[in-house]
């Protein structure tokens, strides 16, 4: 009886002993883990609180920013759950962070002279031409007045010029394959203007709306993959540059692969032109990619005015062939007082 006694007594003993010791352990990992993530997250915040796109993988990161507010909450209730007190502190600071930067970048002033003319700017990206029928039936059905069309390659070209010539007589195209050619197509007179260099087609065209001469110009920078970040860059850089030497109406539209979190994508905006899904309370609504929009993605194809426009309303469209959504929006250009 003492014997059996004894040894259910250092059992227990052994196994009390024992528990403690094993929490130490998981309480470590815990704090790690959440360390790591949290670490992670800081060094892109920072990169955008400094205004820098910097290196992979910060750009890529970059363009998803308001959905590190998952893995910051997450970290921060670990912290909790395994008592690493400065987790909870850490993660609540880059919460708020991320918070103020889900703001609409941008002024959104309204011009005040009256309106001269309406009309409904759409831009898509048909993802090498595999998109074109769908494109195709969603321009006779939406009726648009100017449509810019990314990585358009030969065969979307010849089908377009084919279709459209009817409502779209004018037109102005960088021809190419695969992801280089580009066209813009408008119900009013085009006439020729110089095209930004890039690897990619960024056409460029003056129309004649209504007697009024509105600079139009498709932008279509490479991405920011690894290994071409700086050409990506150097790219949005000639878009921002050209955007700062206009004086006049300039809507200025594609697929820039670059959302309001990108440095290199706010110094276009800085240059006066603003978004017309901001100007209509689509800011955070993702284009890219199709396949897990609208639930998760990024905005990264934009419509971006000079003040002579107000935006009434913007839309993004599911066309099937492509993985990105096509944007449209209606908007007015408005005359001097």
């Amino acid at each position: 009886m003492s014997s059996t006694s004894t040894s259910s007594d250092a059992s227990r003993s052994s196994g009390s002993s024992a528990e403690p010791s094993a929490r130490p352990w998981g309480r470590l990992a815990g704090a790690w883990c959440a360390g790591l993530v949290l670490a992670g997250v800081s060094v892109v915040v920072g990169c955008r609180s400094a205004g820098a796109d910097a290196i992979t993988p910060v750009p890529q990161l970059l363009a998803f920013l308001p959905w590190l507010l998952v893995p910051v909450s997450a970290a921060a209730l670990l912290s909790l759950l395994v008592r690493w007190w400065p987790g909870p502190v850490w993660g609540a600071a880059l919460l708020a962070t991320l918070a103020w930067f889900l703001q609409p970048y941008g002024p959104a002033r309204e011009p005040g002279g009256p309106v001269a003319a309406r009309l409904t700017v759409l831009t898509s990206n048909v993802e090498f031409g595999w998109a074109t029928d769908a494109l195709l039936k969603a321009v006779h059905r939406e009726t648009p007045d100017i449509v810019f069309v990314q990585e358009c390659e030969y065969g979307c070209q010849a089908t377009l010029r084919r279709e459209l010539a009817g409502p779209y007589p004018y037109r102005q195209a960088v021809e190419g394959d695969t992801s280089v050619g580009s066209v813009i197509l408008s119900r009013y007179p085009l006439t020729p203007a110089a095209t930004i260099p890039a690897e990619m087609g960024m056409p460029g065209a003056v129309a004649d709306v209504d007697g009024t001469a509105v600079r139009l110009q498709l932008a279509h920078p490479k991405p920011p993959l690894p290994g071409q970040v700086c050409l990506w860059k150097r790219e949005l850089g000639r878009i921002a540059a050209w955007a700062g030497r206009q004086g006049g109406p300039v809507i200025l539209a594609g697929d820039f692969n670059a959302s309001q979190d990108h440095a290199a994508f706010r110094r276009i905006l800085d240059t006066g032109l603003r978004d017309a899904a901001r100007l209509t309370g689509e800011s955070h609504e993702p284009s890219w990619p199709s396949r897990t929009t609208p639930a998760f993605g990024t905005q990264i194809d934009h419509v971006l005015l000079s003040a002579d426009f107000s935006a009434s309303r913007a839309r993004f469209l599911d066309l099937p062939g492509t993985d990105h959504r096509t944007l449209l929006v209606d908007i007015a250009l408005h005359g001097r007082r």
